[in-house]
């Protein structure tokens, strides 16, 4: 997997490197802005809340500068189950090794979910706010006031309004992280893109599909997990199961004649295929573990740190 081609915000000369954390409250763009600061879909989306579960590394090397971004859960405050929990220490956990911090936000919007994720970032550490979705916001000049008062919540280094999905704004937000990448040598190849495996993407991949297709009708804990991830030349075969709690929701992601599953599988593998640079064979099951999601050994087995 090769990233694309931006300008280079930081100058040849001595190495760089730093590692940046992305955190915000579910669905404020997290996972989108890092897939388009590495340049590459490295992290999934979808407009159901928790979809990133795993702290993501992506990497971006421009020039002398290797910039390790990494991605977080949005913190979950309603609930306090053990899934919730432990991906709540997956947040915390990733800032406590950082240069930086990319807080993100959606432009003009700022409610209780947002000032305790704010309320948790350490007080000595260069936090840029990021105003994301700026192409949602009607009038600009509406931002300006709203960003007066974010300047009153938090000694932000840097304010930044932008959009992830416009490629000048991604462009310019490089150039300004680069001022807080330390003198250092790289931490990673210079073509790397992230340190995940095949197998992690694979199963990534499948659950934005999972998610996608269902929508609203099967709960957030549903996970996938890789039974068999095994390379044979220009040729991967993946069988990977889809958990889920309920008989119910078995019936509901399997479909009329398999007819849903298929559709799953089918996303996934042609998803899969040019980001593995191979032929994928992809089989899929579904299987019914309840309470999977309450159960710390459960959790600790389906890779939930």
């Amino acid at each position: 997997m090769s990233s694309t081609t931006l300008p280079q915000p930081a100058s040849e000369g001595p190495r760089r490197c730093g590692m940046i954390a992305i955190v915000g409250r579910p669905n404020v763009g997290k996972s989108t802005l890092l897939n388009a600061l590495v340049g590459q879909k490295i992290s999934i989306t979808s407009n159901k809340a928790q979809t990133t579960r795993h702290r993501i590394t992506g990497i971006r090397t421009v020039g002398a500068a290797q910039y390790v971004f990494v991605d977080t859960p949005g913190f979950q405050l309603k609930h306090a189950a053990p899934l919730n929990r432990t991906l709540n220490r997956t947040v915390l956990s990733s800032l406590g090794d950082v240069d930086a911090v990319l807080f993100v936000a959606e432009a003009g919007r700022f409610g209780l979910d947002d000032a305790k994720v704010l309320s948790l970032l350490p007080p000595d550490m260069p936090v840029v706010l990021v105003a994301n979705k700026l192409d949602a916001v009607a009038r600009r000049t509406d931002i300006l006031p709203w960003l007066k008062s974010m300047q009153d919540r938090h000694a932000f280094a840097e304010y930044v309004p932008m959009s992830a999905r416009k490629a000048s704004d991604i462009e310019r937000l490089l150039a300004i992280l680069s001022r807080y990448l330390p003198e250092q040598d790289w931490l990673h190849e210079e073509d790397a893109l992230t340190d995940r495996s095949e197998r992690f993407l694979a199963s990534e991949i499948i659950r934005e599909k999972l998610f996608r297709l269902m929508g609203d009708e099967l709960p957030y804990t549903s996970t996938v997990v890789i039974d068999k991830f095994e390379e044979e030349g220009g040729l991967r075969r993946i069988a990977a199961t889809i958990v889920v709690e309920r008989d119910a929701h078995k019936g509901m992601v399997i479909g009329e004649r398999g007819e849903r599953l298929k559709r799953i599988g089918s996303e996934a593998r042609q998803e899969l295929e040019p980001l593995l640079d191979a032929r994928v064979f992809l089989e899929l099951w579904v299987k019914v573990r309840s309470g999977w999601a309450d159960d710390e050994q459960h959790l600790r087995s389906y890779g939930y740190e």
